[in-house]
């Protein structure tokens, strides 16, 4: 056919897949007006038609209203511009959607009660400054004070600290709201907080190597083989393994090994082994994208129940 063919709104339809009434309708809206009519009336359109009818559906598939569609197909608007603002407005609305997401999926997950659901509602939208003044607040309560006595808190603030990404996927939004919730939670910041003070006393103690490391570090690879042996905390063959972190402990105090250093030893090991850490560590792993950290808790009960029973009360 060429370019002089015409077309009946019928014929148009079948071309486009459109139905009459909807090419009706933008042709009163003047976004394809017929090129001609018949003798009867009828409206007539040309080959553009088609080319426009194809672009006015994309873009109403799009999202875009009538009104910016003709401005588009009649070359008053350039559609890369049109298409840029489009999809800004659309990342916006995708962010809103993923936060709606995330807090209806935690609410019927947890089973939470209005006001934990509002609670959520608001973590979920805090901006970005909002949420570094939420963290820093946490990371004072708990480090304040001790950074400046000890330089490596530095790098453990930092590690502690949460970043949520700018197009964050449903499953880093819930758990920055549930990490959000954790943070603000008093008997949380206390239990780190004396988790904090005890390893400072302990680092501030070096020897010619430099710092010492974590207890809770030294206690999962001393007892790693006989978790993997299979050996139980109360088994006389769990001595060895035993002895190894206690006297390590001794020396990172500078005191002896015996009973009361191994009570003080199962206390702090207690301490560090608080669900409540292990969670936080976990949710900060998701919501800063990190390789899901390892789990010190078999380690640590086992090292618990070891000592309990070797330290009678």
């Amino acid at each position: 056919m060429d370019g002089d063919t015409l077309y009946s709104i019928g014929e148009l339809a079948r071309r486009t897949g459109l139905t009459i009434k909807t090419i009706r309708f933008y042709s009163d809206r003047g976004i394809v007006a017929p090129a001609d009519r018949t003798p009867a009336g009828y409206r007539l359109y040309g080959i553009d038609a088609v080319a426009r009818l194809d672009l006015v559906r994309t873009l109403r598939e799009l999202g875009l209203d009538l009104s910016t569609i003709r401005k588009v197909v009649d070359r008053e608007l350039s559609l890369p511009e049109v298409a840029a603002a489009h999809a800004e407005a659309l990342a916006v609305q995708i962010r809103v959607l993923r936060l709606r997401h995330a807090v209806l999926a935690a609410v019927a997950a947890r089973g939470s009660t209005p006001e934990e659901t509002e609670l959520m509602h608001r973590l979920a939208q805090l901006s970005e400054h909002e949420r570094r003044r939420l963290v820093g607040e946490f990371l004072d309560a708990v480090f304040g004070g001790l950074h400046a006595a000890t330089p490596a808190f530095a790098g453990v603030m930092r590690s502690m600290t949460p970043e949520l990404p700018d197009n964050p996927d449903a499953e880093q939004v819930q758990a920055w709201v549930e990490l959000a919730e954790l943070s603000l939670d008093p008997g949380f910041r206390t239990s780190v907080r004396q988790l904090a003070e005890e390893q400072a006393a302990e680092q501030v103690r070096v020897d010619a190597a430099g710092p010492r490391r974590d207890i809770a570090a030294v206690v999962r690879d001393q007892v790693g083989p006989a978790l993997a042996a299979g050996i139980q905390p109360a088994s006389p063959q769990a001595d060895p393994f035993v002895a190894a972190f206690t006297a390590d402990y001794a020396h990172l105090l500078g005191r002896s090994d015996d009973i009361e250093l191994r009570r003080r030893l199962a206390a702090r090991l207690e301490r560090v082994n608080d669900p409540r850490r292990e969670r936080y560590l976990q949710l900060l792993a998701v919501v800063n994208g990190w390789p899901a950290p390892e789990s010190l808790a078999p380690a640590l009960d086992w090292s618990v129940q070891a000592l309990r029973v070797r330290t009678p009360r």
